[in-house]
C-alpha cells in the first residue's frame, strides 16, 4: 500500500472522527434545546394556569379567563410533540378547546378575596406581576397583537388600583370596628394619597371621595376621642392648683 494512500486514509479517518463528534454534538444540543423548551412551556403553562383558577374572583373577568385560556393552549399544544405520551396534557387540550369555543360565555368559578392584611396585598400584586410578564413576553413573541396587548398591561394597572383601594378601605373599616380611629385614620389616608398619584385621577374619582369621606370621619373620631383627655387634664390642672393653694395656706399658718 503506498504511503499517498495510507496518508489520504488517515485524512479520511480524522475527517470521520471530526464528522461523527459533529453529528453528536448538534444531537445533544437538539436534545438539550428540546429539554430547555419544554421545560420552559410547562412553567409557562403552569403559570397560567395558576392565575386563571387562583386570581381573586373581583379581579377576574370573562374576557381575562379567555385570554388565559387561549395561552394555556397554545403552550399545551407545542409542548405536546415533545410530551406525546402525556394523556393528562392531552386530555387539558381537549378541555381547553372546549372553554375557548364558549368565548365570552366562559365560566369564571374564582372565588373573591378578602384583603385584610399587608401579605395578602402582596401575594396579589405578586400575582398580577407574574400576569404582566406574562402578557408582555406573549406580546413580544406575537401571541398578541400590539393593541391587545397594551389594553391588557393597562387592564393589570387598573386591577392593581383595585388591590389597593380594596386594602386601604379594609384596613380603615377593620380598625374602626376595633375602635382604633388613629389607625383607620392613617390607613384611609394612604388611600387618598394613594389615588390622587394615579396617572388617571378622573377613573378613581367616586373611590377618592369616598374616602376622603371616611377621612373625615376618622378625623372626627379622632378629635372627639382626645377632648375628653384634654377635659380631663385640664380638671386635673385645677384640681392640683386647688392643692397647692391649700397647702400654701397650711405652710402659712404652720409658720405664722
Amino acid at each position: 500500500m503506498s504511503p499517498l494512500v495510507i496518508t489520504l486514509m488517515i485524512v479520511a479517518g480524522i475527517a470521520l472522527l471530526m464528522a461523527i463528534a459533529y453529528i453528536n454534538h448538534m444531537v445533544e444540543n437538539n436534545k438539550l434545546e428540546k429539554a430547555r423548551l419544554k421545560a420552559d412551556l410547562n412553567d409557562r403553562l403552569r403559570r397560567s394556569e395558576d392565575l386563571a383558577e387562583t386570581l381573586p374572583g373581583q379581579l377576574m373577568t370573562p374576557a381575562l379567563k379567555l385570554l388565559l385560556s387561549r395561552l394555556q393552549l397554545h403552550f399545551g399544544e407545542r409542548l405536546l410533540p415533545l410530551d406525546k405520551h402525556n394523556s393528562a396534557l392531552k386530555a387539558r387540550i381537549d378541555e381547553l378547546r372546549k372553554l375557548i369555543a364558549l368565548g365570552e360565555s366562559i365560566p369564571v368559578n374564582n372565588p373573591p378575596q378578602q384583603i385584610l392584611s399587608e401579605a395578602k396585598a402582596k401575594e396579589i400584586r405578586y400575582q398580577l406581576e407574574s400576569l404582566h410578564g406574562q402578557m408582555t413576553r406573549s406580546a413580544q413573541e406575537g401571541l398578541l397583537p400590539a393593541n391587545e396587548a397594551k389594553h391588557w398591561l393597562k387592564e393589570i394597572r387598573h386591577m392593581l388600583t383595585q388591590v389597593h383601594i380594596e386594602f386601604f378601605g379594609n384596613l380603615g373599616q377593620q380598625a374602626l370596628q376595633q375602635g382604633q380611629p388613629g389607625q383607620a385614620r392613617l390607613a384611609f389616608e394612604r388611600g387618598v394619597q394613594y389615588l390622587r398619584k394615579q396617572n388617571d385621577p378622573a377613573r378613581y374619582q367616586n373611590e377618592l371621595k369616598k374616602f376622603e369621606e371616611q377621612l373625615a370621619r376618622a378625623n372626627a373620631m379622632v378629635l372627639d376621642k382626645t377632648q375628653p383627655a384634654a377635659d380631663e387634664a385640664s380638671e386635673l390642672n385645677q384640681g392640683l392648683e386647688s392643692l397647692e393653694s391649700e397647702e400654701d395656706w397650711k405652710k402659712k399658718n404652720i409658720y405664722d
